[in-house]
């Protein structure tokens, strides 16, 4: 925690928050709002500019233009430069990268939202880094920085001047960080108020990834998994499982990597997570029944494997994709 008399006599941060042609409209008021809000009830709030990385006119999804005063040369008194999104096949001009460089060698802090990162990998930043971005890009975000330790499904990462959140309302959590880290918790508790959020996520948690499309493939699995998935709450074993499909057992374990890259244990059980979260959001079954249907049998399971997938609990997460009673 931030010591208060710290605070008081550190000067106020430099924030510059960068615009781009075809900028992420979302990404960057969440940016705005949340860095460029006065807020005189707070020692040493940031002092923020929003800088536009190219000339004009910058538009903005939702048919919005933005005009912004500071020049690109601002960019190298900042301490923290926000990246709200970039668009990952959008090459940036050498002026930027220049002036990005320079801010680097001053110290600057660098917090990319969302596909932001990928201007980054632009800068070659990234080599050793732990970073993140939605799960959408991952794959795409491994091959630009090959020798940055990507992380899949977490909310924001940390690793020393390079600051990542992962989809777009990650970039609140990975904000809220940040002024805690700065200011303080209760620095970062007025403004979650404000916002009327929950003044903390831990940046381990998990992205909510959605169920994956399910391939209505003619391999020798596909008959096998339709029968599961519509089955999970029945007890499955590798040896019911083989003689199901008509394999041995060590065919099918073979099958299992070729086809889906788990074991079927791994898939078995990501498939009932699926099922878990799907209950959890649309209805109000206790917890107990939810583990029945779900085959996990017992809510001692449940909440072990969800939070071990997850990295939060069925009922955490229920509160927070349920609108409903919580059972």
């Amino acid at each position: 925690m931030t010591d208060p008399k710290t605070v008081r006599q550190r000067k106020a941060k430099q924030v510059a928050i960068l615009a781009y042609d075809q900028l992420c409209t979302f990404e960057f008021g969440l940016s705005v709002e949340i860095f460029a809000t006065e807020r005189p009830e707070i020692e040493n709030w940031y002092k923020c500019k929003t800088i536009a990385a190219e000339p004009g006119p910058l538009r903005a999804a939702g048919g919005l233009l933005v005009h912004c005063d500071s020049q690109l040369t601002d960019l190298r008194k900042a301490d923290l430069i926000v990246i709200p999104g970039w668009p990952t096949e959008k090459p940036p001009s050498a002026k930027l990268l220049s002036q990005l460089r320079i801010a680097h060698q001053n110290g600057a802090q660098f917090m990319a939202i969302c596909s932001g990162i990928f201007l980054l990998a632009a800068l070659d930043l990234l080599e050793g880094k732990t970073i993140t971005t939605h799960w959408r890009y991952i794959d795409k975000l491994k091959e630009r920085a090959p020798n940055a330790n990507v992380e899949e499904n977490v909310l924001y990462c940390t690793d020393g001047d390079i600051l990542s959140s992962a989809g777009s309302a990650a970039g609140i959590d990975l904000a809220l960080h940040v002024i805690r880290q700065d200011l303080g918790t209760k620095a970062a508790n007025i403004v979650a108020q404000r916002l009327v959020l929950p003044a903390h996520r831990e940046g381990g948690q998990k992205q909510f990834v959605p169920r994956p499309v399910q391939q209505n493939t003619k391999g020798p699995l596909s008959n096998l998994l339709d029968h599961v998935r519509s089955k999970l709450d029945q007890d499955w074993t590798v040896k019911q499982l083989a003689a199901k499909s008509a394999m041995s057992e060590r065919t099918l374990i073979r099958r299992f990597q070729e086809s889906v890259g788990q074991s079927p244990g791994q898939w078995l059980t990501s498939e009932r997570i699926y099922l878990a979260r799907e209950l959890l959001e649309q209805n109000q079954l206790s917890i107990d029944l939810i583990a029945q249907h779900t085959g996990f049998n017992t809510p001692e399971t449940l909440r072990h494997h969800f939070r071990k997938k997850l990295k939060v609990s069925p009922s955490d997460y229920r509160r927070q994709f349920n609108a409903g009673k919580v059972a």
